[in-house]
């Protein structure tokens, strides 16, 4: 009786130990389930307004995704979330543990043991398999958003110090400049630092194909809402893609320290219907028929082109 007693006392710890590490566990998975139903909240809101590409005060997500490369980079996203929070509880647990068994007092004689071949196995094998699972989905979507198969469209854009130019290849081979429009200049709605005179019109639905290169120095043209990063380099030519789901605006920025003008390089993109596309395009072939580029006043520290 004394035996079983003893072994009671001793069972009735480990059980509430497991109760807390279950109710733990629970916890967790609730608090990550509401993050990713805010997240979800937040995007609906998002899209519901009128300038769609814009980041948001007190936002803790991703912008809302507005092209296929965005919704698999948000979705690349939510399964890093879960296994981070695995990991967590894992390493969690097994600090609780060690800290609740062997403690000085419920193990006041530390074992001898130097070595255990099935833990170092384990415990080197299984980071291994972790990084395997995150690498693949990592690579097919380095791969996915790196070129477009069967393009509609090709945009080509350059890179200066410190504004942008843009050519439509399959429409005329016309090209202009884009420049952030002066603060005193601004219309109710347009942002401040990212609304541009002339901004990169395409249409929804199509596949536009990115050529980015640079005249000078590294720059790196990037829209966060629709998925696009991508590095502008002296001397070559790189590639990238994306296709807008839907009508709006969407606002980004150089993303490379590229001078002291660096914040003078933000980028604008509307997607319209095809049908206001193809007026655009009769309308600029006429406005930027003769194109130069501006020279950056840099006296004035590049807030006023010439």
């Amino acid at each position: 009786m004394l035996i079983i007693n003893c072994a009671e006392r001793e069972f009735r710890p480990k059980k509430r130990m497991l109760r807390m590490r279950d109710m733990f566990q629970r916890r967790i998975w609730s608090i990550s389930m509401a993050c990713v139903a805010l997240a979800a909240l937040v995007g609906k809101a998002a899209a519901a307004e009128g300038v769609v590409g814009l980041p948001k005060p007190w936002e803790i997500n991703f912008q809302t995704a507005f092209s296929p490369v965005m919704e698999r980079i948000h979705e690349f996203n939510y399964f890093l979330h879960f296994i981070v929070v695995g990991i967590v509880l894992l390493v969690l647990s097994i600090l609780t543990w060690v800290i609740y068994r062997f403690n000085s007092r419920r193990n006041p004689v530390p074992s001898k043991t130097a070595h255990n071949t099935l833990l170092e196995v384990a415990w080197t094998v299984l980071p291994v398999l972790t990084l395997l699972v995150i690498v693949i989905p990592s690579l097919k979507l380095l791969y996915y958003s790196n070129k477009a198969e069967t393009p509609d469209m090709t945009l080509k854009v350059t890179g200066h110090q410190w504004y942008w130019s843009y050519t439509y290849p399959d429409h005329g081979e016309f090209s202009f400049d884009s420049i952030p429009i002066p603060s005193e200049d601004l219309k109710p709605g347009q942002p401040r630092l990212l609304a541009v005179d002339n901004p990169v019109v395409v249409p929804i639905g199509a596949t536009v194909q990115v050529l980015v290169a640079s005249d000078d120095v590294i720059h790196s043209w990037a829209v966060p809402s629709l998925g696009l990063k991508k590095d502008a380099t002296p001397g070559r030519v790189n590639e990238t893609w994306f296709r807008a789901n839907q009508e709006g605006i969407f606002y980004g920025m150089c993303s490379e320290l590229c001078g002291v003008n660096h914040y003078f390089m933000p980028i604008e993109v509307r997607a319209v219907s095809k049908e206001a596309f193809a007026a655009w395009v009769e309308e600029a072939k006429q406005k930027f028929a003769v194109n130069s580029h501006p020279q950056v006043d840099m006296a004035s520290n590049g807030s006023s082109p010439r």
